[in-house]
């Protein structure tokens, strides 16, 4: 009687977790499995909690991914939702194994960069779903993972699955502000380490690069460039507009800054990207000799400048400073008392970040305009190509995307895969998410997901983890 009672127990907990997707779908969901309408609403329910970093709610995303998992059985000793602050939230769960080997971790941020309504040609904070996208903000970056895992741990749950490791989902806040004093891995490492310690980390970074809808590479991050601010200031006695001087606070700024912008620093292959590259010229036919020749032991200048001219490639091949913001004076019938610009450097592992600086200081060619970093840089060696992981890689990625080459990355952005990292944790950024490589809108106006691959990816996930966590 007790076990019937427990079994039925079980079955209303896991009704009440499928039930709102089946409710909710609408004709969005028409001819998806069971699986998949449970995938579409967990996804749905958490792009349209709106987590953006200033003003969201991640607290109440990790609680709604937290009651979605308590419903499906888990016990209050697995799950925690920490909030660190008001409106700041994190989520750790955790799906017990054998424990025959050191646990893996999924990471996944739920913080999202700032979208106005304005701006975009849908809701950024409603799932729309048309012409075969998601749109929504996050709903690559990076709430399709997020959703993926807690599926993916609320599916193993109901199948009974026992691996023989520990898999830890760790939700995260504050990913996208670039603070070390963020309170989301940061914090979790500090406060937590107990609850997140694992033998190696899945998180964001590496895709499935699609061109002409044909998967051509299929993409693990091993590494990622530093991320750092730089403010420039020019600083003068002002004056009134009526009598100009040539010695202007504006025009010294600018005229540094169009030095910058015409100054590219030396090209620096490390052992990812020049993987990547081999790899890129077998499946880049309109670029593979220029790859070639700046992968031959003396690199031609010529095919250099060209692959330069292409964003993706130039971000693989450099240390890279842009100037995302400016300022400049007081009154528009005042000379400019103070001038300042904002510019972020991305630099590349192992790269000394004084140099950098210096660089800087140096192309501007103007002592008058001062360098003071804004930040500090958050240094962490690249994760090693470990056999387990690239082996289950290519084996899983034959059976989805056939002819997708499995290439090593480096992200020219940044991701809180560099404090995993520094604590010890091997981090490998590896989503299964198909996405045009001449399409990329995350951060930007209408960020969107094939609903192809969102479905695609979600089951890549699923048997991906379930290979690298072994067991039955």
């Amino acid at each position: 009687m007790l076990h019937k009672a427990r079994n039925m127990v079980r079955s209303l907990q896991l009704a009440a977790a499928f039930a709102p997707v089946l409710l909710a779908s609408g004709a969005g969901a028409q001819g998806l499995t069971e699986q998949q309408q449970f995938a579409r609403g967990i996804y749905q329910e958490l792009v349209e909690i709106n987590t953006t970093t200033a003003t969201g709610d991640t607290q109440k995303a990790a609680e709604a991914m937290g009651a979605r998992l308590r419903a499906a059985g888990f016990p209050e000793s697995d799950l925690h939702v920490f909030s660190p602050a008001p409106h700041k939230g994190n989520l750790v769960a955790r799906l017990h194994g054998s424990g025959a080997r050191k646990p893996i971790l999924l990471v996944a941020h739920i913080d999202v960069v700032p979208a106005l309504r304005e701006d975009w040609s849908v809701d950024p904070f409603k799932l729309t779903e048309q012409d075969g996208y998601f749109y929504s903000r996050g709903s690559g970056d990076d709430k399709y993972m997020a959703s993926a895992f807690i599926t993916n741990l609320i599916r193993y749950k109901k199948e009974g699955y026992k691996p023989d490791r520990d898999i830890i989902v760790a939700l995260e806040t504050d990913e996208e502000i670039l603070d070390a004093n963020g309170l989301g891995m940061q914090w979790l490492i500090k406060n937590h380490r107990d609850l997140i310690d694992a033998e190696f980390a899945l998180n964001e970074g590496g895709g499935v690069g699609l061109k002409n809808g044909k998967a051509i590479r299929n993409s693990v991050q091993t590494s990622e460039k530093v991320s750092i601010g730089y403010l420039l200031t020019v600083k003068d006695r002002g004056g009134h507009s009526s009598l100009p001087r040539k010695d202007n606070a504006i025009y010294r700024l600018a005229e540094g800054l169009v030095r910058l912008s015409k100054y590219d620093f030396p090209m620096n292959l490390n052992e990812t990207t020049r993987i990547y590259f081999t790899k890129t010229a077998e499946v880049d036919k309109s670029h593979a000799d220029d790859i070639k020749a700046i992968l031959a032991p003396q690199p031609d200048p010529a095919a250099l400048a060209r692959l330069s001219e292409n964003p993706g490639y130039n971000a693989q091949l450099r240390t890279t400073c842009v100037a995302t913001m400016l300022e400049g004076g007081h009154a528009i019938n005042a000379l400019p008392q103070l001038a300042t610009a904002k510019v972020n450097c991305r630099i590349l592992p192992g790269e000394p970040v004084e140099g950098v600086q210096a660089t800087i200081e140096r192309v501007l060619a103007d002592k008058q305009i001062e360098v003071t970093p804004t930040g500090k840089a958050v240094l962490s060696p690249p994760s090693p190509l470990n056999e387990e992981i690239m082996g289950s890689v290519e084996k899983l990625s034959k059976e989805f995307w056939p002819n997708a080459e499995i290439v090593p990355v480096m992200s020219t952005g940044a991701t809180d895969g560099s404090y995993l990292r520094n604590a010890g944790i091997p981090t490998y950024g590896h989503s299964g998410l198909g996405s045009d490589v001449d399409d990329n809108r995350a951060h930007g106006k209408d960020e969107r997901v094939l609903v192809k691959s969102f479905y695609e990816g979600e089951e890549y996930l699923y048997r991906l983890v379930k290979m690298l966590a072994g067991g039955k």
